[in-house]
């Protein structure tokens, strides 16, 4: 099985905050309910910044700077 990849546009929300659970400070400081929700194994990053109007390159730019991924 391949390992979770953070520029992967089909990564679930689920997959991305257990592999990096210092990603979920970012979604609680934009007060995202991503957080342990039932859709999280079927929603993107896309699906949440849609969700929530958020501009998915800045929201991505936090999740990597979280990972330090950058």
């Amino acid at each position: 099985m391949n390992k979770p990849n953070l520029e992967d546009p089909d990564l679930p929300l689920a997959d991305l905050m257990t592999r990096w659970p210092q990603t979920i400070p970012v979604f609680i400081r934009h007060r995202m309910l991503c957080v342990g929700c039932l859709i999280g194994p079927f929603h993107t990053i896309a699906d949440a910044c849609a969700e929530y109007d958020l501009n998915k390159e800045d929201f991505m730019a936090e999740l990597k700077l979280a990972t330090d991924l950058d």
